[in-house]
This record gives structure tokens, C-alpha cells and sequence, in this order.
């Protein structure tokens, strides 16, 4: 089964490509300019064995919202097609990843409905050189293409670095766990007899 899926996209404010491949290695090659929004996706793929390629450019300039939020739509939509029928899957995935004095749990199930319970609290400022808000961002905008259900919470830290990183490691081994094939198992683990 061929789980890799190529995506672009362009608008007047953004045009990325990508590929994305599920059952990758955890190999990131991420060219985007918002470094620290790329070393967190590099988390996402490693801790996730995803394998991800993304190349894009915004209007970053004006502000990284754009860019951050069309990235997300771009990944669900590839993380979408890339399940396909969702035969086989284990469906649901939890994890709980602590980043130092940080404890992020990522609980997911990939069951065609798309909600995000994204519950953090941030200090005020920037991290790198990016508004801590855009993370709820792009991870609403990846669950609404996606159509998966993701709950994100912070049981507790400080530093926003941390909180952000614990987050992403979180995500990446919750929708590991639920996007893995289950040996055997060629069915759609729902009684409704899909997951749409």
C-alpha cells in the first residue's frame, strides 16, 4: 500500500509543494523561511517516522500567519488522501511527551471528523520569531483538511520553546500510533463500516 502523497498549492500570498510519505523514516527537508516552524515539523516528522518534504514561499514579510496556516491545509490534505480509506489503521493514538520542565499529551483518532481541543497557556512574546498563537493555527487548518479529531494539552511548563516542542514529539507518536497498520487487519475499525 502506497501511503505518499504530493501536494501544491498557490494563492496570492503563498505556494508550497509537498510530500508527504506515512510510511517514511523520519526524514524532514523543509525549506520555508520560518526556521523555528521548520525545526518543529522536523520534530513532528522524526518522532512520527513521517517523511516530509515541503517547499514554500509567503508573504512572511507582512506576518508568518499566511504561510503557517496554508502549510497546515497543505498537510491535511495530504495526511487526508494519504490514509485513504483508512482500512487497516489502528485509528486511535495517544502520547505523552514531557521537554524538560514541560508535559505536553496528544491524543488522537482518525475518524473523519475534524476537531481540535488545543489547550495552552503561553507568557507573553515571541518564540524564535514567531507568535506563539500560530501554532493553534496550523493545527486547526491541518485537523479541518485532515478530517481527524486532536486533542493537544499542556499538563504543565514555562518555557514556550519547551511547551511548543513537547507538543509537536506529542502529535507526531499519537498519529503514528493511529495512522499504523494493524497486521492481519484489512477492515475499517469502526462499526459504521467507514471512517468518513
Amino acid at each position: 500500500m502506497n501511503r505518499q502523497v504530493k501536494i501544491e498549492r498557490k494563492t496570492a500570498e503563498t505556494a508550497i509543494a509537498l510530500d508527504l510519505n506515512l510510511d517514511g523514516s523520519g526524514r524532514a527537508d523543509l525549506a520555508m523561511g520560518l526556521p523555528f516552524f521548520e525545526h518543529m515539523l522536523t520534530l513532528w516528522c522524526r518522532h512520527g517516522f513521517f517523511d516530509l518534504t515541503i517547499k514554500a514561499e509567503g508573504d512572511i514579510e507582512v506576518d508568518a500567519h499566511h504561510l503557517v496556516e496554508d502549510t497546515g491545509i497543505c498537510l491535511g490534505r495530504a495526511w487526508n488522501e494519504a490514509l485513504g480509506s483508512k482500512k487497516g489503521i489502528r485509528r486511535f493514538g495517544f502520547s505523552v511527551v514531557p521537554m524538560d520542565e514541560a508535559l505536553v499529551t496528544a491524543v488522537t483518532d482518525l475518524s473523519g471528523r475534524s476537531w481540535l481541543h488545543y489547550d495552552f497557556t503561553f507568557s507573553p512574546g515571541q518564540v524564535g520569531s514567531m507568535d506563539p498563537e500560530l501554532f493553534r493555527e496550523f493545527w486547526q487548518a491541518f485537523v479541518n483538511e485532515g478530517k481527524f479529531n486532536l486533542h493537544l494539552v499542556m499538563n504543565h511548563g514555562h518555557n514556550k520553546h519547551h511547551i511548543i516542542e513537547a507538543s509537536y514529539k506529542a502529535a507526531g507518536r499519537a498519529m503514528n500510533e493511529a495512522s499504523t497498520l494493524i497486521e492481519g487487519f484489512d477492515e475499517v475499525l469502526s462499526t459504521k463500516g467507514n471512517l468518513e
